[in-house]
C-alpha cells in the first residue's frame, strides 16, 4: 500500500510540474489535458493487493480527468463509459471529419455541457492470470468467474458497489433476480459481438 501511495504521489508531483510549465508559458488554459490509465488497482478487494487481475469494479474503474478549453470545469460525470469511448470523443471534440468504424461512443456532449448520458450497462472482461467477465449496471457489479487463478472465488459474484464499494459482501445467492438480469445482459452482448 505504501508503494502504491508513493507511486500516486510521484505521478501527482510530476503532473503538477508539467502544469506549472504550461502555466508559466501562458498556454495552460488553451491546452487540452487528459489523465487516464488502462486499469484500476485492487487494494484489498476480492482479497487482492497491488493487483489488477480480476474483473471487479475497482479494476475496471479507471481514472479519467479531462480539462478541455472552453468546457465547464469541476464537473463529475457518473455515467458508464468504456475506455474505447475516448477515441470517438476526441474525434468529435477536434471536429474530425467522418466517423471511423469504432465501437466506442462519444461522450463529447458530457464535456461540453456536463450532461452525462453514459451507457446503461457495461460488459467487462479480465483475462490476466485467470478469466472473468462482468457486467456493471445501476449499483450492481456482477462477476462470472471462468478461471479464478487459484483464489477459490465462487462461480458468480454480485456486489452493490454503492453500499459496498470494496466488494466485501457477495450478494449472488441473496439476489438471483439481479444475477439473472446480469447474465441476460452478458449473453446479449456476446451475441452482438459475434454478429
Amino acid at each position: 500500500i505504501d508503494g502504491y501511495d508513493c507511486g500516486i504521489r510521484y505521478m501527482d508531483e510530476h503532473i503538477g510540474r508539467l502544469l506549472g510549465v504550461l502555466e508559466e508559458a501562458g498556454v495552460l488554459e488553451d491546452t487540452a489535458i487528459i489523465v487516464t490509465a488502462d486499469h484500476g488497482e485492487n487494494l484489498g478487494e476480492l482479497g487482492c493487493y497491488g493487483e489488477h487481475g480480476t474483473s471487479d469494479y475497482i479494476t475496471h474503474r479507471i481514472p479519467m480527468i479531462i480539462h478541455w478549453p472552453g468546457c465547464p470545469e469541476g464537473q463529475v460525470a457518473d455515467g458508464l463509459h468504456y475506455n474505447l469511448d475516448l477515441a470517438p470523443t476526441l474525434a468529435e471534440m477536434f471536429s474530425a471529419p467522418g466517423r471511423p468504424a469504432w465501437q466506442g461512443e462519444s461522450y463529447a456532449e458530457a464535456l461540453r455541457s456536463g450532461a452525462d448520458r453514459g451507457r446503461d450497462h457495461l460488459v467487462l472482461s479480465q483475462v490476466c492470470h485467470g478469466a472473468m467477465r462482468s457486467v456493471r449496471f445501476g449499483p450492481w457489479h456482477y462477476i462470472r468467474v471462468i478461471h479464478d487463478f487459484y483464489h477459490l472465488y465462487p462461480r458468480k459474484m454480485l456486489f452493490d458497489i454503492v453500499q459496498d464499494p470494496h466488494e466485501t459482501t457477495n450478494l449472488a445467492d441473496a439476489r438471483p433476480d439481479i444475477c439473472s438480469h446480469a447474465a441476460r445482459l452478458m449473453l446479449t452482448w456476446h451475441e452482438d459481438m459475434m454478429m
